[in-house]
């Protein structure tokens, strides 16, 4: 019983790191604007802010699966007496 509840928690923990991970992101690629006469490294910030965003949202994806996979089914009731 405590394995799937420290999932869930695990579950909720991923999905707010994927999450930050995506504002991250959307901050990084939207703040740098789009010049041809922009440095490399520049440049490699405004990609890798897009590799972050995309990145969160796999991570998004996998927090949310871990947590519906580890809640607990409820106990199906057979009752037959009619």
């Amino acid at each position: 019983m405590d394995g799937i509840i420290e999932n869930m928690k695990i579950g909720i923990a991923i999905v707010i790191f994927g999450l930050v991970m995506i504002v991250c992101g959307l901050v990084l690629f939207y703040s740098i604007p789009t010049d041809p006469s922009l440095d490399d490294s520049t440049r490699a910030l405004k990609h890798g802010g897009t590799f972050a965003g995309l990145m969160g949202i796999g991570i998004v994806m996998a927090g949310i699966l871990l947590h519906l996979m580890s809640r607990e089914e409820p106990q199906i009731q057979e009752n037959f007496d009619v």
